[in-house]
């Protein structure tokens, strides 16, 4: 049995990292593993010495006891990072060469304790390295989709676009809405405010324009809409914050890019599977 932690599920939130955890999941079960779900509030220590596990992955884990992690370091896991929860303020931003004195440093032997530390990117990875010089710690080069989305994202990269821009429009400041749009004010671009539940509908809209602009204000492990949008065909303007533009298949967009993510599907399940048997 493996058992998947994290402080939300796809069935509460869609985010981008909940996105992930929920394909990853889907595609350890078509590996015919049994895999669990449990919240990482609702773990416990006595949980954890009960439960028979080959493999706990942990995703977020805010919500996750001092008590329970002491109790899993006894145990097989692996950290599946989509942040920088080692950090208080969780934004290597702060810092110089995103590198942050040790005072604030936090959660430092959960992760030295883990098999494996999954990072999405070699920009990701490389930040961690800095702050926890640990060499437990792997890229794995990407994100995961369903094949529908995937099949989705093919289909709108053929779409005709107009010559605009495309914004996220999110009230979370650190993806800095803001300064998208006076960016395109001040260059005298057109832009569209892209915000949507349905995930199809958001990607639709995003999709209208070839551009899209981004000027997050932490460090994006790798971005799911910079490479959502790259996968579509469009071009992007954004700023050094975002871990896809530095990974070698950047340059690629379009039905090339998604073949690289497709491929994704079935390595980055497996360098998970191969912590197994450590």
């Amino acid at each position: 049995m493996i058992v998947f932690i994290a402080d939300f599920f796809v069935d509460e939130i869609l985010g981008g990292g909940e996105l992930n955890n929920h394909e990853l999941i889907e595609l350890l079960r078509a590996k015919d593993h049994n895999v669990k779900t449990i919240k990482s509030d609702r773990v416990t220590p006595s949980y954890l010495k009960k439960i028979n596990a080959s493999l706990f992955i942990v995703g977020n884990f805010i919500g996750l006891s001092e008590e329970s992690k002491n109790e899993l370091k006894s145990k097989n896991y692996v950290i599946y990072e989509h942040d920088h929860k080692y950090l208080r303020s969780r934004n290597p931003a702060h810092y110089n060469d995103f590198t942050a004195p040790g005072e604030e440093l936090v959660n430092v032997e959960f992760y030295e304790k883990a098999l494996r530390i999954f990072c999405q990117s070699d920009f990701h990875q490389s930040i961690i390295h800095r702050n926890l010089k640990t060499d437990n710690i792997i890229s794995v080069g990407g994100n995961l989709w369903s094949v529908e989305s995937l099949d989705l994202l093919e289909c709108l990269s053929l779409a005709q676009k107009k010559d605009g821009c495309s914004i996220l429009s999110s009230s979370i400041p650190h993806k800095n809405t803001r300064e998208a749009v006076g960016y395109c004010e001040i260059k005298n671009l057109d832009y569209d405010l892209c915000a949507s539940n349905d995930y199809e509908s958001f990607l639709e809209q995003l999709s209208k324009n070839e551009t899209l602009v981004f000027f997050p204000q932490t460090p994006e492990t790798l971005s799911r809409i910079v490479v959502e949008s790259r996968m579509m065909g469009m071009r992007v303007i954004t700023n050094r914050l975002v871990g896809a533009t530095q990974e070698k298949w950047f340059k690629l967009k379009g039905k090339d890019l998604i073949d690289v993510m497709r491929g994704r599907r079935h390595s980055i399940p497996q360098m998970v599977l191969e912590c197994i048997t450590q």
